[in-house]
Formats: C-alpha cells, sequence, structure tokens
C-alpha cells in the first residue's frame, strides 16, 4: 500500500535473534513474532494484541468474523430473539476440550458469568456487562438475557471466549492462566516466560483445522530485529512494523509487506481531571498543536488516515462530517499565551514500546513547539495496561494510545474509553453518559448513528480526546505465507496456509 511513496531504507545490517532449540521448517512450525509475550492466556483476564492473537487460536468463541468482517457462527451455530431483551443460541454438539471433555452448553454459561462477574474484575466487563444472566435450557441451548435492548450483543461475542468449567474450577486462577485448557484450533504445550509460547495444532478440532503442526509466538521487542529475523528466515511473520521497515522488506526482495487498515483508532488520551489538562482551553491549544496529517504522511507512510472521531470506517458508529480543531499553531501559541503558567506547567506523555515512538517523539515535539512543557514516560506494556484501565487516580495525565474492541462497533471503543462507569475513564459529562447508554440500548441502527453523531461532536466539542488517525496494521510475512490481514487485528492459526518450499 502506497509503498511507491516511501523512501527506499538501506537494508539493515545482519543482526540474529536466537533461535530456539528445535525450531523446524516453516511447513512443520509456523514462527511469528510479537513486541512482547502475552500479558495473560486466560481468555478473560486481558485482551492487548500481543495476548489475545495468542489465546484467540486455543480458544473458541461463542461468535466470530469471517475474513469479510462479518458475523460468523462459531460455537454457537444459530440464535434468535425470543424477546428484545431474551436471545436463544444452539450450541455445537461435536467439540470437545483439549483434555477431551466435551464442551457443552453449561461451559458456555459458566463463561459469561465468569467474565461478567464484577468481583472477577475483568478488564472487558465494561463490554459485557449488559448481560444480566446465562440459562442452560438444554446441553445444546443457551439464552441470555440483557438489561434492554442490546444491538452490539453479537459484535461482543464474537470476543466471548468459552472456557471449560471443570478445569477451570479445578485450578487457581494463576495455574489455569499457566497452563490454560480451550477448545480451539490448537492446543497450548508451553509457555518459556519472556521468550516465546508454544502451541501444538489440535488434529481433532472439530473445524477447519491449521496447516502448521506447531506454532511459536515469540516476544522480540525490536522491531528491527523483528524484521532481521523475517529476513533471516527465522520467522514466517512479523508484526507490528512501520513504514520504514516495511520499504525495508520490500526493497529486500526476501519477505512481503502485508496491511490492512483497520478498525483501530490512535488518539491522544487526557486525563481531563489532572492539570493542567483539566482546562478546557488547555486541551483546545493541544488539538490545534497537533498535525494529524503531517504524522500519518510524513511518519506514517501513508498506510493510515487522518481522523476526527474516535471511530474508524471500518466500525459501525463512523459518520461523516464530524468537524474537530485543525491544525494552528498559531492558535495554540495564542491560547498558551493567554493562559500563562496555566498551561505551561510540566506534563508528561506515558507510553510503551509497543506503540510507534516516532509518533509519540513527533506529539511531544509539536507540544513543545507551540510552548507546552511535556517529557515522554516509558514503561512497559503491564504497567501501561495497568495505569490506563484504574480511573481517574490512576490514569495519567496524558499517553498516547491506540484501541480497538475487536467488536468492530462504536460501543467497544466509546463506551470503556468515555463513559464515566469505566476504569478507562476519567470524563464526567452527562449527557455524553446518556447518548452512550441509549446507543446501546436500542436497536435502531439510524438512532444510534445519530447517537453516535452526538458523542463525536461532544468529544470533538470538548476536547475530551483527540482523536489523530485510523491505524493500519502492517506485517511482514515469509514469501509462503498465504495470510489476508484483517481489520480486526486478530491472527487466526486456521486462516494461514503455506505455499512455499
Amino acid at each position: 500500500m502506497r509503498l511507491n511513496r516511501l523512501m527506499i531504507a538501506a537494508l539493515l545490517a545482519a543482526s540474529s535473534l536466537t533461535v530456539p532449540a528445535g525450531v523446524a521448517s516453516a511447513k512443520d512450525m509456523i514462527v511469528i513474532d510479537f513486541v512482547g509475550e502475552p500479558n495473560s492466556l486466560d481468555p478473560h483476564v486481558q485482551w492487548n494484541p500481543d495476548s489475545f492473537n495468542v489465546y484467540r487460536n486455543i480458544f473458541d468463541n461463542l461468535l466470530t468474523r469471517d475474513d469479510a468482517g462479518e458475523i460468523a457462527p462459531q460455537i454457537a451455530t444459530e440464535w434468535n430473539y425470543l424477546s428484545d431483551t431474551e436471545i436463544e443460541f444452539k450450541i455445537r454438539d461435536d467439540v470437545t476440550f483439549h483434555d477431551g471433555e466435551k464442551l457443552t452448553a453449561e461451559d458456555v454459561v459458566f463463561s459469561v458469568k465468569r467474565i461478567t462477574d464484577p468481583e472477577f474484575a475483568s478488564p472487558q466487563l465494561g463490554q459485557f456487562n449488559s448481560i444480566t444472566d446465562a440459562v442452560a435450557k438444554d446441553d445444546t441451548t443457551v439464552v441470555l438475557t440483557t438489561d434492554g435492548a442490546y444491538p452490539v450483543l453479537f459484535a461482543q461475542l464474537t470476543k466471548l471466549s468459552i472456557v471449560p468449567q471443570h478445569a477451570v474450577e479445578a485450578v487457581s486462577k494463576d495455574e489455569f492462566n499457566a497452563s490454560p485448557v480451550g477448545s480451539g484450533p490448537y492446543r497450548f504445550e508451553s509457555w518459556n516466560r519472556g521468550v516465546e509460547v508454544i502451541l501444538a495444532r489440535n488434529d481433532d478440532y472439530w473445524g477447519e483445522k491449521g496447516a502448521f503442526p506447531k506454532a511459536s509466538f515469540r516476544a522480540v521487542p525490536d522491531a528491527a530485529t523483528r524484521v532481521a529475523n523475517l529476513q533471516s528466515g527465522t520467522s514466517d511473520i512479523v508484526t507490528n512494523i512501520d513504514s520504514d521497515l516495511a520499504a525495508q522488506v520490500e526493497a529486500s526482495g526476501t519477505g512481503k509487506v502485508l496491511s490492512a487498515r483497520t478498525e483501530r483508532v490512535a488518539y491522544f488520551a487526557m486525563n481531563v481531571q489532572k492539570a493542567p489538562l483539566d482546562n478546557e482551553q488547555v486541551r483546545l491549544a493541544i488539538a490545534h498543536a497537533l498535525d494529524k496529517e503531517g504524522i500519518v504522511e510524513g511518519i506514517l507512510g501513508g498506510f493510515e488516515a487522518p481522523v476526527s472521531q474516535l471511530v474508524s470506517p471500518a466500525a459501525f458508529g463512523y459518520v461523516e462530517g464530524i468537524e474537530a480543531p485543525g491544525y494552528d499553531p498559531e492558535k495554540a501559541k495564542e491560547i498558551i499565551a493567554e493562559l500563562g503558567e496555566t498551561a505551561t506547567a510540566p506534563f508528561s506523555i506515558l507510553t510503551a514500546p509497543v506503540y510507534d515512538q516516532r509518533v509519540v517523539q513527533a506529539i511531544q515535539q509539536m507540544l513543545a513547539d507551540v510552548g507546552f512543557n511535556v517529557e515522554i514516560e516509558m514503561t512497559d506494556m503491564g504497567n501501561w495496561m495497568q495505569r490506563m484501565q484504574s480511573g481517574p487516580e490512576s490514569i495519567p495525565q496524558t499517553s498516547f494510545s491506540r484501541w480497538s474492541c475487536g467488536c468492530q462497533d462504536a460501543d467497544g471503543i466509546m463506551y470503556p474509553i468515555l463513559h464515566s462507569s469505566s476504569g478507562w475513564a476519567n470524563v464526567t459529562d452527562e449527557e455524553l453518559d446518556g447518548a452512550l447508554d441509549a446507543a446501546r440500548a436500542t436497536i435502531d441502527t439510524d438512532e444510534r448513528l445519530d447517537l453516535y453523531k452526538k458523542v463525536s461532536e461532544i468529544v470533538a466539542s470538548k476536547n475530551y480526546v483527540i482523536p489523530l488517525y485510523q491505524a493500519s496494521v502492517i506485517y511482514g510475512a515469509a514469501d509462503g505465507i498465504e495470510f489476508t490481514p484483517l481489520a480486526n487485528e486478530n491472527i487466526f492459526l486456521n486462516r494461514i496456509s503455506w505455499s512455499g518450499e
């Protein structure tokens, strides 16, 4: 995508990562390099990309999305409304967990109640807490009840992994995380902390079986090293590469670049309850200081696209015509001059290695150029997640973030980031809360779009967060890999094939 516009970088000097003993050719084992290791392999505990791209191959979800982005059956084969608040699901009767036990409707009920239990404290709770009950009518029938009409239910259920009740209840939470049991196309084999997770193909899988007997998900924090691994043949897919490294892969003649614009939106987050970000004029000056087009074209090589709202065109809820403050550094300087010390009080931008630090540094420079006093604070992804989802007291002054709910619906990004009930949120705005609540309580799609337009207009007016761009997912892949990047960024091993020798 638009690689012809990129400056062709000089090929990376030879570097290498030690290959774990026993790694076979790509036909026998697919090797995928991520930025970091999973935070969790328990699918109800965490949902950052380095976690869910591993555990989504271990577990089946109630529903899924096909490669075209349409909701499709998985554990549930069909579903229908009994009323506006009751939905009946028929459950497959030919699924077994990796320990040989049969998956039944009781496991589905257990999984729903586990992730919606406030005491379990799942970071995903805000996406499922409209479900008030789950009942197994028989071994293959489940009825879910919601606290009102809930139009996002099916989109969210594409992320609901089914865990085995018998296995979860037999061990501690930490023990299940260390050795998870699912029903998916690959089963857990080993986890060498900080290095790799090994999965083995589930040859008894009920659905499409994987092409590779084994898969290795490796933690390789340095992007240049990930690309070097691809070019040396020690990995088959590398994630989280930027436009410069994509150009390098293209120029090298070894491997290929695969990309897609996603539902993910990159944004500049601000804690509006902490000074100086509690001042609306300070936030307006920040909005005027950030050159979205410059970031996209000058740094990101045109893979991404600027946005003025928290919803990307790949998700329901995106509306045309939202006008946010544009790039106007002179106006930003005027505001800062008028505010004086209020605007020049120091603040920091929290970031983590998974994010493109070229963008973070550009944001810092743009803010400094108009007179802000801002520093970058680097932390690991686990700490970043903890601080960002623990309420206004812990949420940092500002941060660079990219959000994807995996559901391709505005509710999955707007509700957790903006609604006052969410641990991720720091905004308290009754009008905003009301619109978000109403949008998840009607199945009228036109009404929902009107409500999300209202939310986007409020956010643009108050600058509670500053949307930056629709993110692309960019992979480097071995020439023999056949893989279609998805807007929801999922990597399903049983949708990847190998055509090389």
